[in-house]
């Protein structure tokens, strides 16, 4: 059974994702992609434009399948070997999170959205996954 993940990353992270087709999580920790497997469905929601600034982004910004098992490393400087996964992301358009938030079943309190995001990795259900993919103009059911 596929199992729908959202990711936490800077927008402009999230698009060279899509570009190479690959997803990191948490500063590029093997643990949370392990969790993730084959056909498994990945949102990314972006709560900053650029990583390490302030301008806030607070959408979705981009979904996709997991391709293959396999959690692979690679070398972005001496010190700095992140761990990625392979995804096979659909066309879609950004969609902010706000008009969502009162929707959306694992935000449990509406006041502080934010709260499930602050550990850059989640699981959520399909019926919220579907929710935002539709927002997103992603077709999933295809």
């Amino acid at each position: 059974m596929n199992r729908y993940w959202i990711v936490v990353a800077s927008r402009d992270h999230a698009q060279n994702g899509k570009e190479n087709g690959i997803i990191q999580a948490c500063h590029g920790k093997k643990g949370p992609l392990a969790r993730m497997r084959q056909g498994d469905w990945v949102l990314v929601y972006s709560s900053k434009e650029k990583f390490g600034e302030k301008e806030f982004c607070r959408k979705f910004t981009a979904i996709g399948r997991i391709k293959d098992d396999e959690v692979f490393s690679f070398p972005m400087s001496a010190d700095f070997i992140p761990f990625r996964r392979k995804v096979s992301f659909l066309p879609s358009q950004d969609a902010e999170i706000l008009p969502l938030v009162q929707d959306l079943d694992f935000i449990r309190n509406k006041k502080s959205w934010g709260f499930p995001f602050r550990f850059g990795i989640l699981e959520i259900g399909s019926t919220d996954f579907e929710r935002i993919a539709e927002r997103m103009g992603a077709d999933v059911k295809g």
